[in-house]
């Protein structure tokens, strides 16, 4: 397996909630503000292609999708539209062809339309809302593969996106190795919490034995 795969194999055995805390242990603003699922049964783990969007002049014609056909099977696209919320980046004939070329999802700094077709297709979309209102003739796109940003978060090509009910988080990929670490062992003590408190102990006893409030903490060695 190789390390792209085996990030991705690990994130998807994790739930985003602890992947923010190990976020915030490791001290990185990861989680993407008011960013959410458009349908809760959704889940999405790749490594991000960034697209990034501007008004149009009025003497451009825009651009709203033309970079699909070369986004890699397995990538999450990451829209920046800068949280424009009266235009559209993304509907239901970019879902269709996402779906086929097996795109894990898309991410929307703003919103998108046609909800119904990415809930029966089951193709992940993050956002921070739907309208019908097009951006064709609206937005022009301007960069592909460039550092954009999501819900307040910085992401750039190759950062690793999950989502699910929560939300969405963003780990960049030089700290892959670390915050999944640190994920995993949250997870883990976590479920020793959780097995204790069902063989009778005292909930607060068993998060003092398992460091439970300094999970998060970026000196949780020390505690």
């Amino acid at each position: 397996m190789n390390a792209s795969n085996q990030w991705i194999e690990r994130a998807k055995k994790l739930d985003c909630a602890a992947i923010s805390d190990a976020l915030d242990r490791s001290g990185i603003v990861g989680q993407c503000y008011k960013i959410a699922a458009c349908d809760p049964s959704f889940r999405m783990v790749g490594h991000a292609y960034t697209v990034l969007y501007r008004l149009a002049n009025p003497d451009e014609e825009g651009n709203v999708g033309e970079y699909i056909d070369d986004v890699p099977p397995g990538n999450v696209i990451v829209i920046d539209n800068q949280g424009r919320d009266d235009m559209t980046t993304w509907g239901n004939i970019l879902t269709e062809m996402a779906h086929q070329r097996k795109i894990a999802g898309t991410v929307i700094d703003g919103i998108n339309r046609d909800v119904s077709l990415c809930r029966e297709l089951n193709y992940p979309i993050y956002s921070s809302g739907y309208w019908m209102r097009t951006g064709k003739g609206r937005i022009q796109l301007v960069g592909l593969q460039v550092p954009v940003k999501i819900g307040g978060v910085t992401v750039n090509p190759g950062d690793l996106v999950c989502g699910d009910p929560d939300g969405v988080v963003v780990v960049p990929s030089a700290m892959q190795e670390q915050v999944l670490t640190y994920a995993e062992e949250i997870v883990a003590r976590e479920n020793k919490v959780r097995k204790s408190i069902r063989e009778g102990m005292r909930m607060d006893e068993a998060r003092k034995l398992q460091k439970y409030h300094f999970l998060q903490s970026q000196d949780y060695d020390q505690k």
